[in-house]
C-alpha cells in the first residue's frame, strides 16, 4: 500500500513530495552511493499535448532554482517551471497494476492518451 502523506505543506516552489516518493528517492540514491544529488522537476515544451514533465537527479544548482527539503530529499524546480507545477504532488506507486513516480498536477488542463504530456 502506498503512503500518500505529504511531508510538508506549501513549499516555496509549490511542489510537494509524498513520504512514499521521498523513501523511494532515498533508496535510489543509496543504491547509487550518492549523497550529492537532488531531485529536479521541470516542465519542457514537447509531447503531443504541448508540455512534458522531466524528473531526474541533478547535482547542479542553477540561477533561479527554488529548492525545498522533504525529510532529507531536496526537490529543485527551475523558476520557469514553477508556475506550471504550483500545487503538484509527486508520489511513488508500487502496485501490481502501476509502478513508478506519478505527478498529480492541478494546473494540467488536459493530457495525452499516454499520460506523458499535458497542457
Amino acid at each position: 500500500m502506498t503512503d500518500t502523506t505529504l511531508d510538508t505543506q506549501a513549499p516555496a516552489h509549490g511542489v510537494t513530495l509524498t513520504t512514499a516518493a521521498s523513501a523511494k528517492v532515498k533508496s535510489l540514491l543509496e543504491q547509487e552511493g550518492r549523497d550529492d544529488l537532488r531531485l529536479r522537476v521541470a516542465v519542457q515544451p514537447g509531447g503531443c499535448s504541448g508540455l512534458i514533465y522531466q524528473l531526474y537527479f541533478d547535482e547542479r544548482y542553477l540561477e533561479g532554482d527554488e529548492t525545498v527539503d522533504f525529510d532529507g530529499v531536496e526537490v529543485i524546480v527551475d523558476n520557469m517551471s514553477v508556475p506550471y507545477l504550483d500545487g503538484a504532488a509527486i508520489d511513488f506507486k508500487d502496485t501490481i497494476s502501476e509502478q513508478g513516480f506519478t505527478i498529480d498536477n492541478p494546473n494540467a488542463a488536459g493530457s495525452c492518451a499516454c499520460g506523458d504530456s499535458f497542457h
